[in-house]
């Protein structure tokens, strides 16, 4: 329902109707690759909805509450496919923090130029 909102939008129809067909062609060639590589019908399913759900919760930060109701379920039913599935939020939240400080990259030198000048 979101990409039919926006689709309203003088100049944007064109543009998200061409990335909805993209999307579209890509899945057909990933279904036709499952199929040759002989991955079956019920395994297809459970990755997809994994990485599905994966990417709505990255998107939502980790907010379940967020995430399903961008997904248009019930909290308790994503709580529940996402433990049939197998998706551990912890290991969702994991990606989102930030590097130990010692991995950041170094911008000292930078913002010093940059409240300086």
């Amino acid at each position: 329902m979101a990409s039919l909102s926006r689709a309203w939008r003088p100049g944007i129809g064109k543009l998200i109707q061409q990335q909805e067909v993209d999307v579209r062609r890509e899945l057909d060639n990933l279904v036709a690759q499952m199929h040759s590589n002989g991955i079956r019908y019920n395994e297809a399913v459970r990755d997809f909805k994994r990485q599905y759900l994966r990417e709505v919760l990255v998107a939502c930060r980790g907010n379940q509450c967020k995430a399903a109701e961008e997904l248009g379920m019930h909290r308790n039913t994503l709580s529940r496919a996402m433990a049939e599935l197998g998706l551990n939020l912890a290991e969702v939240r994991a990606t989102l923090k930030r590097p130990p400080r010692s991995e950041r990259p170094v911008y000292s030198a930078v913002r010093q130029s940059f409240r300086q000048g």
